[in-house]
């Protein structure tokens, strides 16, 4: 497929013009014409670059891109090294960041929901294209239950707040660096809040608001997205799609 088409085709996809965001979303760095064989992945590190190279792929489709607001512009060491190497062996790097985190169905937040048994009811936020999700587990469980389901699907212990005694029934979700949503979520009274990362506030949050809290990881609850795109472009257009996982603790 052309480049252009496939631009296209992702934009279809992903819809990136009904939401506003940090970054720009699409195609970010123009490599070569024809595409065939893509890698996805989370982050367009030097260590997924490295790998697209050695499969010689054609494009490379990612959760987190580059040209974020507010970042240093200059393209010297760690961006200059990323984006040289792109260049030098003519990949495209295309990247979606908020249009993939509320994607019904192929979104970070969909999939995490799917996988951990939630059942996604409205957004959270009052707008109609929401960033947090809220619903309610398909088998209520308790706070520890929950986090040991979290560690078992996703690979990874999660950090927890369990303040409540009862069992988790409503819940709220935002995949990656969402924990600044659990004041909405304590104020619409849902029973947990569970999001990639938490800051030194967000306990006293938990807390203080009676609230259950899981962090599970930017990385860990972003693989889902970028991944269920890359196997809806293989299935549905044939495209040789490889996901490549490099592990973050974060």
């Amino acid at each position: 497929m052309q480049r252009r088409e496939f631009n296209q085709l992702l934009n279809d996809i992903l819809e990136p013009h009904t939401i506003k965001d940090f970054c720009p979303n699409g195609l970010q760095i123009e490599g070569k014409n024809e595409i065939k064989t893509i890698v996805t992945g989370v982050t367009a590190s030097q260590a997924l670059i490295d790998a697209a190279i050695e499969k010689k792929a054609d494009a490379i489709l990612v959760h987190h891109g580059y040209f974020w607001k507010g970042e240093s512009q200059p393209i010297i060491g760690m961006k200059k090294r990323r984006i040289g190497a792109l260049l030098a062996h003519d990949i495209n790097l295309f990247a979606y960041h908020l249009p993939l985190d509320i994607h019904p169905v192929i979104g970070n937040n969909a999939q995490l929901a799917n996988l951990l048994d939630i059942e996604i009811e409205t957004g959270l936020e009052p707008v109609t294209n929401s960033v947090a999700m809220k619903g309610r587990l398909k088998t209520p469980l308790t706070g520890s239950e929950f986090a040991n389901k979290i560690a078992k699907v996703l690979n990874r212990e999660p950090l927890r707040s369990v303040v409540r005694d009862e069992k988790i029934n409503t819940i709220a979700l935002c995949t990656g660096g969402g924990q600044g949503y659990i004041d909405l979520a304590a104020e619409q009274g849902v029973d947990a809040y569970l999001t990639g990362e938490a800051s030194e506030q967000t306990i006293h949050s938990s807390r203080e608001q009676n609230i259950d809290f899981f962090a599970a990881g930017h990385h860990a609850t972003e693989r889902y997205g970028i991944k269920a795109l890359g196997e809806l472009l293989a299935k549905e257009h044939g495209f040789d799609v490889s996901f490549i996982d490099i592990d973050n603790p974060v």
